[in-house]
């Protein structure tokens, strides 16, 4: 809610059936003025921590943790470049294995790739990063047996590259504590209106009759 107090008023003329005149009007948030991080700020890197969401912390968790009020929560969003929560928030442990199991079915633990595990000669030198995408049949010299291959490969389940790309939500950046205020009085002044024709006050515009054609 802490979201929309913060977005101005439009009024629009009201199409109810009952109304009590032409002049009748329905007042509503502004959902068309977004609200962004200024540009300037956006860029400077020192009004920003990084934070790791941990299992279970919701926006609003993590605004009580950081700022002391839950309804902060679309400040978290914002800085964190965050438009849909339901794909771009981390998913806990038990909504994740819900939702892969969904996805998945019967090849929820089949491999979806194999990937390198890492190598090293005798004297420590690496030879094979880890974490490389190849074929199943993967193969290079032992270092440590030159008569000898390695097949220095492991399989990677549908279940575990999901959880990998549920774990990479959970690093963002959050503005820090110090710059709430600053931050919150830039998004008022973005949010104020500009005299025009449709100007009420600096809160609230006023459009133009329209028509809509009923069926």
């Amino acid at each position: 809610m802490g979201y929309f107090r913060e977005l101005p008023n439009l009024r629009y003329p009201s199409f109810l059936t009952e109304k009590k005149s032409s002049l009748d009007y329905i007042e509503v948030k502004n959902v068309f003025r977004r609200i962004k991080l200024r540009d300037d700020l956006q860029s400077n890197f020192t009004i920003f921590n990084k934070y790791e969401i941990e299992e279970g912390m919701r926006p609003d968790t993590v605004a009580e943790e950081l700022y002391g009020n839950p309804e902060f929560d679309w400040i978290v969003l914002t800085v964190a470049g965050i438009l849909n929560v339901r794909n771009e928030w981390p998913l806990n442990n038990r909504d994740l294995y819900n939702y892969c199991l969904d996805k998945y079915d019967d090849s929820l633990n089949s491999v979806r790739f194999f990937e390198t595990k890492e190598v090293k000669n005798a004297d420590g030198k690496l030879i094979l990063p880890k974490g490389k995408v190849v074929d199943g049949g993967f193969t290079i010299p032992d270092p440590n047996n030159v008569s000898a291959n390695l097949n220095p490969v492991v399989g990677i389940s549908n279940y575990e590259y999901e959880t990998r790309l549920n774990d990479e939500k959970r690093n963002i950046y959050v503005l820090r504590e110090g710059y709430i205020q600053t931050f919150l009085n830039d998004i008022r002044e973005i949010m104020t209106y500009d005299e025009s024709s449709e100007f009420v006050d600096e809160r609230t515009i006023q459009t133009e009759n329209f028509y809509i054609t009923l069926p």
